[in-house]
């Protein structure tokens, strides 16, 4: 919660919306960069995923873990597996990702590496949230 309380209050300074957009990004670099080697190439590699399949999401940090928001609600999210002592990392998924397939579906995937066609999936699951 402390980490959330100063991603609120940092993101209240005021400042062109250009330099915001690039503070929360540098944010969310340098976070993934903390991580442990194995969350950070996921992280790095999801990141990359992310901003090509999707331009129009906003990098920000969310919780302390990088996330991307289309108009400041946030659609997805990584969790490195160091934060909460975990076996695995997990892309995820929040409730305004227009990922809704009959009555249930996957908002969450555990990660614990990254193959060619892992990122293609997230890609194809990125590309229809945001649509």
């Amino acid at each position: 919660m402390k980490e959330r309380a100063k991603e609120v209050k940092a993101s209240a300074r005021r400042g062109s919306r250009a330099d915001k957009a690039a503070e929360e990004e540098a944010a969310v670099v340098a976070k993934i960069a903390e991580m442990q080697d194995s969350d950070r190439v996921m992280a790095e590699r999801i990141h990359a995923v992310v901003k090509e399949s999707a331009p129009e999401l906003a990098p920000k940090l969310w919780y302390g873990m990088p996330a991307y928001a289309k108009a400041g609600k946030v659609v997805c999210f990584f969790q490195s597996a160091q934060k909460f002592n975990a076996r695995y990392a997990t892309f995820g998924f929040n409730d305004v990702a227009n990922l809704d397939e009959g009555t249930m579906w996957p908002a969450a995937f555990a990660l614990k590496e990254l193959t060619a066609a892992d990122e293609a999936r997230i890609a194809e699951l990125v590309k229809k949230a945001v649509s």
